[in-house]
């Protein structure tokens, strides 16, 4: 009996992936386009579309058979709304492995250039100017990581050989790592008056969308610095611009509320905002991690394992 596993990279790209022969699988190919592949009934595997949220969830009504739902990203707020239309027994699994170092190379970079007036020099340059001047270093900077998890770790690694004064984490729970103490996102109003750096590598969730209010941001110091390499939503837009405009904070984000950011919104020319669209996993590291994840995901079902990055499972 065949089963068909929906990817949203062709079978041939993917190196050990189980033959079809031997486990069954027959591969379809399916990356948003506006005819499915084949009937979503037969399907028992559906692997989500890399950056497509307005398609992700369009046939999963129709997936009477599928027993699991796989991201290729780390966060799943864009497929769990269609959840509620599947069975019980369901496993949602994510790409945690796939994007910490990307995602965490883009957080330091957005950081530094931030910090260091990267964007003015840039601006500086297509007009032929000679902007020096003493600029912000990293070095000797408190920093809070807002969403320790396998990203906020990295991020922290990548942080470690610039001299910051002091590193404080925050997760959804409390614990003790090897770099030292995770404190809970109920500290938040004793953390960020510290720090001279806030990094947003939360997942969005009803406890974090809008966590980051008009409460959060007057609580952040004269001069300080929010990046944001988490989801839009954790940022109330309207509170954020209300800050940058008065000059008394900057930004750098690679995540927006709204998505993509529409021309003519006040974010795109707010003052001390930098802005990249939505790439902090989207590099040449993708690939050969999403594939490798694919190989050992579809793997393991063959042999009827369990699954890696489980999220939750449908009731």
């Amino acid at each position: 009996m065949t089963s068909d596993i929906w990817l949203p990279i062709p079978a041939d790209e993917i190196e050990g992936l189980p033959s079809p022969e031997e486990s069954g699988f027959r591969y379809r190919f399916w990356n948003g386009e506006a005819e499915f592949p084949a009937d979503p009934a037969g399907c028992v595997f559906y692997t989500v579309p890399y950056m497509r949220p307005e398609v992700a969830v369009r046939p999963l009504p129709a997936m009477t058979s599928v027993r699991v739902v796989q991201t290729l990203s780390a966060g799943t707020d864009h497929v769990e709304p269609g959840l509620d239309s599947l069975h019980s027994g369901v496993r949602l699994c994510n790409a945690k492995g796939v994007h910490e170092a990307s995602t965490a190379e883009l957080a330091l970079a957005l950081t530094l250039a931030s910090l260091r007036g990267i964007p003015g020099f840039t601006h500086g340059q297509d007009r032929e100017e000679w902007r020096a001047g003493f600029y912000p270093a990293l070095a000797d900077k408190s920093v809070l990581i807002v969403g320790y998890g396998s990203i906020g770790s990295a991020i922290e690694d990548r942080l470690a050989p610039f001299e910051c004064a002091r590193v404080a984490r925050v997760a959804r729970s409390p614990r003790t790592t090897a770099r030292g103490e995770v404190r809970a996102f109920t500290e938040l109003p004793l953390l960020v008056p510290e720090a001279d750096v806030v990094i947003l590598s939360t997942p969005l969730t009803e406890q974090t969308r809008g966590l980051v209010n008009a409460d959060f941001l007057a609580g952040m110091k004269d001069g300080a610095l929010l990046v944001n390499v988490a989801r839009g939503a954790v940022v109330d837009t309207k509170a954020l611009l209300a800050e940058v405009e008065r000059g008394r904070i900057t930004a750098a984000l690679d995540v927006t509320d709204p998505e993509p950011l529409p021309a003519g919104h006040p974010l795109w020319h707010a003052p001390g905002v930098l802005i990249s669209p939505h790439v902090g996993g989207s590099t040449s590291a993708f690939m050969p991690r999403a594939t490798r994840l694919l190989a050992r995901q579809l793997t393991r079902f063959a042999a009827g394992e369990p699954l890696a990055n489980l999220v939750r499972t449908t009731e």
